[in-house]
């Protein structure tokens, strides 16, 4: 058995990826799935076709190497975090449509929350701020608005997951309903200092401790995949929510360590050791992964719509035909032209944390065309990120030396020259831009022994491009000064 596979279940696609023992790609399956909008600030999608869509690449990945489950010692699973499932324990079937973790629609029993004083409370044992960003609100808005949903989840007959714990129970035939310390860190109702669900912020949320999955670790034997779903059982050992994949696929193991990652979002982790660390720049404390029986954490910055504002650009402006034009389009300006594209599709994240904002783009003159906007999409992207940096920086006292980067957009030259030059410091991209695949593999490797330690995944670590930077600090800051003023022209947009 000479082979992993990651599944890899992303926002806007589903992916597979078949990894070897020097950590490279043998062979990789995408399908993309469709996106439902049904209101402003909406997003959900069809349960069914996240599921379809994985086990459809899972196949096809396997027949495309030539490989049967013989050849799989183990499979790591990663997935799109807090988006927000309930299922009928008795049939597996959903009862409404997934709550995507970009909607917005709890908003407003957020600030009601927040009104009543409680987000200190959510804060110090969750680590998480009160943000529709969350699961919490999102099961307690299904509970209330799927009719008969709250009795028959009192009634025991309902069970709620995040995407792990959804794949999981169809991979195991409904043997298992688990999740990892990961994905639980992210429902606003898990405590990170005890580890378990917290009964208290379950009362104030009205959700049964009863829907919820088991937690465990991220790299332990979970079960098996039940029969009929390949030609034969496959161990899965390994579960992480994307982010923390990421960060751990970055070889960050060690605290201090940072890695960003650009995809529909934009997510920042840093590497915080075994001890939760509390922000006072509006980041989110969360639990990274847990092996062996010890949680590890980090601190996180999280902006809803990196590639999500390039999609746009494609989808919704029609000025690209495909994601790869933009780098193309952006070089033929040499800047923006004093054009800010704030991409608050679906409000602000960190250290903004605005429901309410929506994107913007400011100073438009009539010399504005369609490569000034391109270009501006891309600053927008980096500029979220240089967001990021400063918090984590002003939370730590320490300076970053370098940004560790990975996902699909950092195969995006430009970008990473203008994150480089934002930032003013390296920006170090990774040979594979599937870390995050590559962490849930290595989280199910460790468990069935295809790898030793953490120092031998360490070796396998592999560097494609280092981006110096060369814009001069004070140009630097001088962009960044007008970012701000177009993000504060978008804060509450939605409330005007």
């Amino acid at each position: 058995m000479s082979f992993l596979l990651a599944l890899d279940q992303g926002t806007t696609s589903s992916r597979a990826i078949i990894f070897n023992h020097d950590a490279a790609i043998v062979s990789v399956a995408q399908q993309e799935f469709p996106q439902l909008y049904p209101q402003p600030g909406w997003v959900e999608q069809d349960p069914r076709d996240i599921l379809n869509s994985q086990l459809s690449v899972a196949h096809r990945v396997l027949k495309q190497a030539g490989l049967t489950t013989g050849d799989i010692a183990a499979i790591g699973m990663t997935n799109q975090r807090e988006t927000t499932l309930i299922w009928e324990r008795s049939s597996g079937t959903p009862i409404a449509n997934a709550i995507v973790w970009q909607d917005r629609r709890t908003a407003d029993l957020c600030e009601r929350l927040q009104q009543e004083q409680l987000e200190p409370l959510f804060r110090q044992k969750t680590g998480l701020l009160l943000d529709p960003y969350f699961s919490g609100t999102k099961l307690t808005w299904l509970l209330d608005n799927v009719p008969g949903a709250r009795v028959r989840a009192a009634q025991g007959e309902l069970l709620f997951g995040t995407v792990d714990s959804w794949l999981l129970w169809h991979l195991t035939s409904s043997a298992r309903h688990f999740t990892d310390v990961s994905n639980a860190s992210r429902t606003l109702l898990f405590n990170i200092h005890t580890c378990d669900w917290d009964d208290e912020l379950l009362e104030i949320l009205r959700i049964p401790r009863a829907m919820l999955p088991k937690v465990v670790g991220s790299s332990e034997w979970y079960g098996e995949t039940a029969s009929g779903i390949f030609d034969g059982p496959i161990p899965i050992t390994g579960i992480a929510g994307d982010q923390q994949a990421a960060l751990f696929g970055q070889g960050c193991t060690r605290p201090g360590l940072v890695k960003n990652t650009y995809g529909t979002g934009c997510f920042m982790l840093k590497q915080t050791g075994t001890t939760p660390v509390h922000s006072a720049n509006r980041l989110l404390t969360t639990a990274a992964w847990q092996l062996q029986g010890q949680v590890s954490y980090a601190l996180e910055g999280s902006v809803f719509s990196a590639g999500a504002a390039v999609q746009w650009l494609r989808d919704g402006l029609g000025i690209i035909s495909s994601a790869a034009e933009i780098e193309q389009l952006a070089q033929q300006a040499p800047d923006s032209g004093g054009v800010y594209l704030v991409p608050a599709f679906t409000g602000l994240g960190a250290p903004h944390w605005d429901p309410h904002a929506r994107g913007i783009i400011a100073g438009i003159s009539r010399g504005t065309g369609r490569a000034e906007i391109a270009r501006a999409c891309l600053e927008g992207i980096a500029l979220q990120t240089v967001d990021l940096v400063r918090a984590m920086e002003a939370d730590t006292g320490i300076r970053l030396p370098e940004l560790r980067v990975d996902g699909g957009a950092t195969a995006n030259n430009l970008l990473m020259q203008i994150q480089a030059d934002l930032l003013g410091i390296p920006v170090v991209r990774a040979q594979t831009s599937e870390t995050t695949a590559l962490g849930a593999a290595f989280l199910a490797g460790l468990a069935v022994g295809y790898w030793g330690n953490s120092d031998e995944l360490e070796q396998t670590r592999r560097i494609d491009r280092i981006f110096e930077p060369h814009l001069s600090r004070d140009k630097a800051e001088t962009v960044y000064q007008s970012w701000q003023k177009a993000v504060q022209r978008a804060q509450a947009w939605h409330q005007c």
